[in-house]
């Protein structure tokens, strides 16, 4: 996997940054007194809720909810992982991207000479398609035109042993590495090096940034072996991340409500070519959760597109498995199986674009296909059969994501066996799932709010933090916030909040950013302080507590009795602050 972008790296990126000429650059933007507005790019709206401040280096839409950083906006409206983001925007300053650890710890541009010799590669394969007569001809077949062709940049692999080395200097040693490096060749028992694909209708890999990082090469006679051939694993590509025409569909859809996945390079070709530009499909690999991460993040609606087979329904199963803890509200999984024989491409010519899209209308929710699955062998008339049904749903259902999905789903288990779905996972199902820590509405998240506005506040709190003894949630993510803040002098609201972007607190801290309303800074500051100072007494008040009930059990030392007295004479000159 990639390697980590450092901390420091983070900061320094988005304090050179200015999130209101990021955001500008793609969406028009007005001044509104000390903040910018417009129409939120993620939701249709006439009246402008969309909100940028230059303050805190944040948006937020009061419409949707939507929020973030610089960084979480690229990730929103270019629909980029974070890494992705992150380069992206780094790019933008004339800045170098560097990676701690990992397989691929060096800055992706060093990667240079890699990209070019794939893009190289992927022009040569296109000029050798209109060379090849049976190639034109399985195209025509297939009834791919010319602006498919281009779009989706698909070639020719002709054959012979090194027609590709040839043509990208393979002579060169450096050559050759970059070749070996990239997957574009292999070698046989006796060490010598060929080209991998040949013979092949050849399909190019996009990643996110539309740049060719692998191939995937398909037999035009059915009795060729094997069908398909991608790419090997490369520091470009990793094919439980990647997914085929993922690029196509961004540029073809300015906003994208639903995303099909299918199981073929043609099935994809095929959906494109008839107006339905929201296909992709996964590399010859089971549907991981990495995938599913990129399908959510590229639409709310996820639908997976299968044969109706064993092996189809056995890819589907493998699919919820890895969509199960990413469905938070408002993401929603369908599942489509094909009759016998048949796949997008065929029903497609078969039906139209208008009978496909029927299909997809008329997709299996996930719920219906979860508890049919589970229950196809069990007799839900019986207290065993309902027994077993409950066994099975209750660990998977634990794997969702708290909301009002994973509720639901409790319930319509509940009302299927009349048993109680207790949720608490098992460590392996909880792995995979992290929750945001919840700050209560409290002083604790009073403060934090006021802190996240003004970071610089952290250098005037005194040490040791006398707060930290109150037990309630959110202390420690406040000492921590603290800490992050006066490590980083001049660190701004939010540099702060993403320093937490791989951890648990990131939404609610996202949520806290979003809800602070802009104030006077002496004003925060004022409010920080006592907020902080009324904690205090309320770690008083907690040692008074404990100590009066062991007090009334006989169980003071000498020691606690003296400390009783003070904390009951104080009590008596200063009554304690309620939260």
């Amino acid at each position: 996997m990639r390697g980590r972008i450092p901390d420091s790296f983070i900061d320094d990126l988005l304090a050179r940054v200015d999130i209101v000429d990021v955001i500008e650059r793609r969406v028009p933007l007005k001044k509104a007194g000390r903040e910018w507005t417009a129409c939120c790019p993620f939701h249709n709206e006439r009246t402008p809720s969309f909100y940028v401040s230059p303050t805190k280096q944040f948006f937020h839409c009061f419409g949707c909810g939507a929020h973030g950083s610089a960084i979480k906006f690229l990730m929103d409206y270019d629909r980029l992982e974070f890494p992705d983001a992150v380069e992206e925007l780094a790019q933008s300053v004339g800045l170098k991207v560097p990676f701690e650890g990992g397989r691929d710890n060096a800055p992706r541009e060093d990667k240079t000479d890699l990209y070019s010799l794939l893009d190289a590669a992927a022009r040569w394969y296109e000029g050798e398609l209109p060379r090849n007569a049976d190639a034109q001809a399985y195209c025509k077949k297939r009834g791919l035109d010319a602006e498919t062709i281009a779009r989706f940049r698909i070639g020719w692999a002709p054959a012979g042993y090194d027609g590709v080395m040839k043509a990208l200097g393979a002579h060169e040693a450096r050559r050759m590495q970059l070749l070996n490096e990239a997957g574009m060749v292999a070698s046989n028992e006796r060490g010598s090096k060929y080209d991998r694909f040949r013979e092949r209708l050849m399909f190019p890999i996009l990643d996110r940034r539309g740049r060719v990082i692998a191939f995937g090469g398909r037999v035009l006679q059915p009795d060729q072996a094997p069908k398909y051939l991608n790419s090997p694993e490369t520091p470009l590509f990793h094919k439980g991340r990647e997914l085929f025409a993922l690029w196509q569909v961004r540029q073809a859809n300015a906003s994208l409500a639903r995303i099909v996945v299918v199981e073929g390079y043609m099935d994809v070709i095929a959906m494109h070519q008839a107006g339905l530009p929201i296909a992709v499909a996964t590399l010859g690999t089971a549907t991981t959760p990495e995938h599913t991460e990129v399908l959510f993040r590229a639409a709310p609606d996820v639908v997976f597109c299968f044969d109706g087979d064993r092996a189809g329904r056995a890819a589907a199963w493998k699919a919820l498995e890895s969509a199960l803890p990413r469905l938070r509200d408002g993401r929603q999984a369908y599942f489509l199986f094909l009759p016998d024989g048949e796949d997008p491409d065929t029903l497609i010519r078969k039906e139209g674009k208008a009978g496909f899209e029927q299909r997809l209308k008329n997709a299996t929710p996930l719920s219906e296909y979860f508890f049919g699955e589970l229950s196809h062998d069990v007799d839900t008339g019986s207290l065993d059969g309902r027994a077993r049904l409950a066994e099975r749903a209750r660990p998977l259902i634990a794997r969702l994501p708290d909301g009002a999905f994973r509720d639901l789903m409790a319930q319509e288990l509940e009302k299927r066996t009349g048993a109680r779905a207790l949720l608490e996972p098992d460590a392996a199902a909880r792995r995979p799932v992290q929750r945001p820590v919840a700050v209560q509405r409290s002083l604790v998240r009073s403060a934090i709010a006021l802190l996240l506005a003004q970071p610089g506040m952290a250098d005037q709190v005194e040490r040791p933090y006398r707060f930290l003894r109150l037990d309630k949630p959110g202390v420690d993510l406040l000492a921590d916030l603290i800490d992050q803040a006066r490590s980083r002098p001049g660190i701004n609201p939010a540099m702060l909040v993403e320093h937490y972007a791989e951890r648990p607190e990131y939404p609610a801290l996202q949520k806290l950013m979003a809800a602070t309303v802009v104030g006077e800074p002496e004003t925060q500051r004022v409010e920080f302080f006592d907020a902080l100072q009324r904690m205090e007494q309320q770690v008083i008040e907690q040692r008074r507590t404990l100590l009066t009930t062991k007090s009334r059990e006989g169980a003071l030392d000498s020691a606690e009795k003296a400390e009783l007295r003070e904390l009951l004479a104080a009590r008596v000159q200063r009554p304690v602050a309620s939260d």
